[in-house]
């Protein structure tokens, strides 16, 4: 080979390309290439570092290699990827000169790395392409579609950070695109950033969305749905989870999910229990799992006092959940028995949340601050007393059938005589709803009335 490329430098310019062009075709059709990684090293470096070889003979020979590399000429992935990197480490030191070639060589290794489901690597890679530069500055859609790839390649590695500051990169160029597959890929990607973050509210939207989309593989739409359960069930509990868990409960692809009892029972407002989420929470990704820290503040204000601890071994020694699932439960819990008491005590409800006194306290307080959850805490008679929703007013009326009935409210005087008599109407509702629901299925049927 050193012979043969001893011969080239003496021709002419005129010549040389030809020369050099037919070399490396040769060297590409060999039925034997055992050497071919070396030969093509040894070809690329003469061309590439030899003064004597203009830089338009040596821009045409690595245009030349990489159309045959994306054509298949090299048979044998790991020659090929072993070609890939030895050029791109050539021409390192002179990238100005072969930026397009460069480019199109580092799309090939990401190809690569990719099949062989190194997912880090092949991202690393893609972000050494040069999407901006004097020489050949790339279109916004293709660069939405180099920053998207990466977001997607990055996820696949959980490597969340890094992921996202792409995706804040891809979509400054969002609207630089009409095409469906790239803008499908960029809103998965959306999704589970959001997921990564835990904006678990936002993310149940999203893959919800997207589970809709006809374009997507059955099997894909149906795993972005039960995506959207699992995020809707970890988000923070209050009035924007319950219109994602409504949305959900009405489509009726959700029926057929796992865990979709647990979606049903957060929807109702039913507590859950521990044995309930068990089987749940071995199907979450390790960043739905994570450790929550708690903060030294909150671990002051939910500290309870030593002589209650000694005095009652059965009160909880935990001073709040540990991860995302734990807070997830305890806040819908927490929800829940909201809707079952008037009022409980500090005690009560760290009993209910397995947390202490203090802690679920703390727990309460956060969710009326964030407006979460509708009460008011009496510190000094350790007491928290919950108000009643508006929407339980509206249930009324339109329990049974009736449709929307004007209800006049009757003065009392005494606010808790008002709930007791607003809980006896709707158990009465709820009892004429059932039971009209029972006749509508022939399931039990009146006698006529004898005079």
């Amino acid at each position: 080979m050193d012979a043969r490329l001893a011969q080239l430098a003496s021709l002419n310019q005129k010549d040389k390309a030809t020369a050099y062009q037919s070399l490396l075709s040769e060297i590409l059709s060999r039925e034997d290439q055992s050497s071919v990684v070396a030969d093509i090293h040894t070809l690329i470096d003469n061309v590439v570092n030899q003064e004597s070889v203009g830089l338009v003979i040596s821009r045409g020979i690595l245009s030349e290699l990489v159309k045959a590399l994306s054509q298949g000429k090299i048979k044998d992935p790991e020659q090929r990827q072993r070609i890939v990197e030895d050029t791109l480490n050539i021409v390192q030191p002179r990238i100005v000169s072969y930026e397009e070639q460069v480019n199109s060589l580092r799309f090939q290794l990401a190809d690569i790395l990719e099949e062989q489901e190194q997912w880090s690597d092949a991202a690393r890679v893609l972000m050494g392409i040069s999407l901006d530069s004097g020489q050949r500055s790339l279109p916004d859609e293709d660069k939405l579609r180099v920053y998207v790839r990466i977001v997607r390649l990055l996820l696949e590695e959980e490597d969340s950070v890094e992921a996202e500051r792409y995706y804040n990169r891809a979509a400054l160029l969002a609207h630089s695109t009409t095409d469906k597959e790239t803008l499908l890929q960029f809103k998965l990607c959306q999704a589970r950033i959001s997921d990564y973050s835990r904006k678990f509210l936002e993310a149940a939207s999203r893959y919800h969305e997207l589970s809709w989309v006809t374009e997507i593989d059955e099997e894909e739409r149906k795993h972005m749905l039960s995506a959207a359960m699992t995020c809707a069930i970890l988000a923070p509990a209050g009035p924007n989870r319950s219109r994602v868990l409504a949305s959900l409960c009405r489509d009726e692809r959700t029926a057929d999910l796992p865990h979709f009892n647990i979606l049903l029972k957060m929807l109702h407002d039913r507590i859950l229990r521990p044995d309930e989420i068990k089987e749940f929470e071995g199907t979450l990704k390790p960043h739905q799992l994570a450790k929550i820290a708690i903060s030294s503040n909150d671990r002051l204000a939910s500290a309870v006092a030593e002589d209650d601890q000694l005095s009652d071994p059965t009160i909880s020694t935990r001073k709040g959940p540990s991860t995302v699932l734990d807070r997830a439960v305890m806040e819908h819990n927490l929800l829940a028995s909201s809707k079952i008491y008037n009022n409980i005590t500090f005690r009560g409800l760290g009993a209910l949340l397995d947390l202490t006194p203090g802690a679920a306290e703390t727990m309460a307080r956060r969710m009326i601050e964030q407006g979460r959850l509708k009460g008011a805490i009496d510190q000094v008679e350790k007491l928290i007393s919950f108000e009643v929703l508006g929407e339980d007013d509206d249930a009324q009326g339109k329990a049974g059938g009736l449709g929307d009935v004007e209800q006049v409210e009757e003065d009392t005087g005494a606010p808790f005589t008002k709930r007791w008599d607003m809980q006896i109407r709707l158990t009465a509702a709820n009892v004429e709803t059932i039971v009209q629901h029972l006749t509508e299925k022939g399931l039990v049927s009146f006698g006529a009335v004898q005079a």
